[in-house]
């Protein structure tokens, strides 16, 4: 991600490289809201819009993958910035990405049945993690 933006000529900043670290290191697929308050507790001044900006050009670099759902939230994976399936759990909202190596042969069989080049895709799966199955 640093890379990206050196050479989109992006200034490396302490709060920039705070939000990539979020992003970077994040088991869950952040919001912008849960990126803003890991990082303003280190930088107090950092507002909301900032947040929002430096996720923008980001995605905008190919560096994180936006997940939007059917309620307006967005979701960010800053480790896998490509299209690949996840776990959804429909209670605590937990996302998960789980390895399909299918997935490529599902992408190709598309294409030939269909007649489409395929140029990107999405597909989530929605259920109960085993954590909130516990709790039942």
């Amino acid at each position: 991600m640093v890379d990206a933006l050196r050479q989109g000529q992006y200034r490396i900043t302490p709060q920039r490289l705070a939000i990539l670290k979020v992003l970077a290191e994040s088991k869950g697929h952040p919001s912008v809201e849960s990126i803003f308050e890991q990082v303003k507790p280190n930088f107090p001044t950092t507002s909301l819009a900032t947040i929002y900006k430096n996720v923008a050009v980001l995605k905008e670099l190919g560096q994180v993958l936006e997940l939007g759902f059917s309620d307006g939230s967005n979701r960010y994976d800053g480790k896998k910035p490509w299209d690949h399936p996840h776990v959804v759990c429909t209670v605590c909202k937990k996302i998960l990405d789980p390895d399909i190596a299918a997935l490529e042969d599902m992408t190709q069989e598309l294409a030939r049945v269909t007649g489409f080049t395929i140029t990107r895709h999405r597909l989530d799966f929605f259920g109960i993690c085993p954590d909130c199955q516990n709790k039942k």
